[in-house]
């Protein structure tokens, strides 16, 4: 069975996305004290880790390594900085795993490359580690306290750029395509909307900075906008 893009299992899996993603926010106080903090860490970076091992395991098993599984695609650099963001509290990494990782794995979930669809082992793995991406990045925002800054959109801007760069030699070195930067991808994705090859990745420097800069815009008028409901509750109960 081939995956089908907006067939009933990929609408489960970004209802699935949306509701882990909700229940970080919503539960965000739940996650402050200390224990609880340990624990939602851990757990999801141990899901982030356990996932591509599993793949891993998975290329093992049904012989299917290849080039291919080297740890070039976006997603699969920004799910190890995912973790390490997690077990360290890193800002630097901070600020790649919430732009990059969100940004990459919200896109990944609207239009997947993805051939094997439910319930075979690659429909699970690439919504459960995508997800958890997301979510890692959310609760390091929502609970943990981190912010990101202007600066810090910017210099994730850069980062995405060198891993551009060192995807870009790889791909000239082995024939691959990673980060979809020698050819479009074969399944249907958002940069069928944009020019032909090479052009298309001018555009989407273009379009990951304004991306980058939207998010940083929505966690700054969260920010405002939460501020302003507290000081209206305070004055409420003077």
């Amino acid at each position: 069975m081939a995956f089908q893009p907006f067939s009933p299992a990929h609408w489960a899996a970004i209802g699935f996305t949306a509701v882990v993603s909700a229940a970080v926010i919503l539960f965000r106080a739940r996650l402050r004290g200390p224990r609880a903090d340990r624990w939602a860490r851990r757990t999801l970076a141990g899901l982030l880790i356990v996932s591509e091992i599993s793949l891993y395991a998975w290329y093992s098993v049904s012989h299917g390594w290849g080039l291919f599984a080297l740890p070039f695609q976006l997603c699969t650099i920004t799910l190890w900085v995912s973790a390490a963001a997690l077990l360290t509290g890193r800002k630097a990494l901070y600020e790649i795993s919430f732009f990059l990782g969100i940004l990459g794995a919200v896109q990944a979930l609207l239009t997947p490359n993805l051939e094997q669809t439910f319930p075979q082992f690659r429909y699970f793995h690439f919504f459960i580690a995508h997800a958890a991406i997301i979510a890692s990045g959310l609760y390091v925002t929502a609970a943990a306290g981190f912010r990101p800054a202007l600066g810090s959109a910017f210099r994730a801007w850069g980062w995405l750029n060198a891993f551009a760069a060192a995807a870009g030699i790889v791909n000239a070195a082995t024939g691959e395509n990673f980060m979809f930067l020698a050819r479009k991808p074969d399944t249907p994705s958002l940069l069928d909307l944009l020019a032909p090859w090479p052009w298309y990745i001018l555009e989407l420097e273009a379009v990951a900075l304004l991306l980058i800069l939207l998010l940083w815009l929505i966690v700054r008028s969260a920010d405002r906008l939460f501020a302003k409901k507290a000081a209206s509750g305070s004055k409420a109960t003077l």
